[in-house]
């Protein structure tokens, strides 16, 4: 007779082996198949094999391993996206994080700064820190939304410092769904912003 838990433990296994090198997760990815207890059982044995590695609080991955650098940290949208899923909020990038996403920052953030529906609290991962910041609903309407990034990125770099060489560079980062997009969500943006989203959906940026 096969042991509950090490059913338990051979589902685990299956499903952290069927997403792949790189996938982050939480204890919440394996609802359904087994009790909590067994689930942690299960992770906290796996850990110790070197199988997975904890990242921090009830966060964990499947390494990648580089044949040079060796094991690679995970990729921050990730982490989010697994923080996201497991306390069921909405994410939102900002600040400097945003702004490199859509390439108009080179500066890759060793603090990555998330606005969310949720609580706040700061999550390290290991030289990184991702700091979940709970923010008004306004600001939330779009997220998940490219309205929502480029918003963030263009606050972050501030009215005096978005200048026609930064539009043009935006002007080049969104398609015609983007623009349209953008439109719709026009009035979650602040006045200076409005203007410029007005500027890209009318396409009179000289190329």
């Amino acid at each position: 007779m096969i042991n509950p838990l090490q059913s338990v433990d051979k589902s685990v296994v299956a499903s952290i082996r069927g997403h792949g090198k790189g996938w982050v997760f939480t204890p919440s990815n394996f609802k359904g198949l087994g009790s909590r207890d067994a689930i942690a059982s299960a992770l906290k044995r796996h850990k110790q094999l070197g199988l997975i590695r904890r990242l921090g609080h009830g966060l964990y991955d499947y390494p990648k391993t580089h044949p040079t650098l060796g094991v690679l940290e995970p990729p921050l949208d990730m982490v989010a996206k697994a923080l996201s899923g497991h306390a069921a909020i909405r994410l939102q990038p900002s600040g400097a994080y945003a702004a490199n996403l859509l390439g108009l920052s080179t500066q890759v953030p060793m603090r990555v700064v998330y606005l969310t529906d949720g609580p706040s609290r700061m999550v390290q991962v290991g030289n990184r820190k991702i700091i979940l910041k709970n923010t008004t609903p306004r600001n939330m309407a779009t997220a998940g939304k490219v309205s929502g990034l480029v918003i963030q990125a263009l606050r972050y770099l501030g009215r005096q410092h978005v200048d026609q060489a930064v539009i043009t560079r935006l002007d080049r980062r969104l398609d015609d769904a983007a623009r349209l997009q953008l439109m719709k969500d026009i009035r979650y943006a602040p006045a200076w912003i409005a203007d410029i989203v007005r500027e890209l959906a009318g396409q009179d940026i000289r190329r």
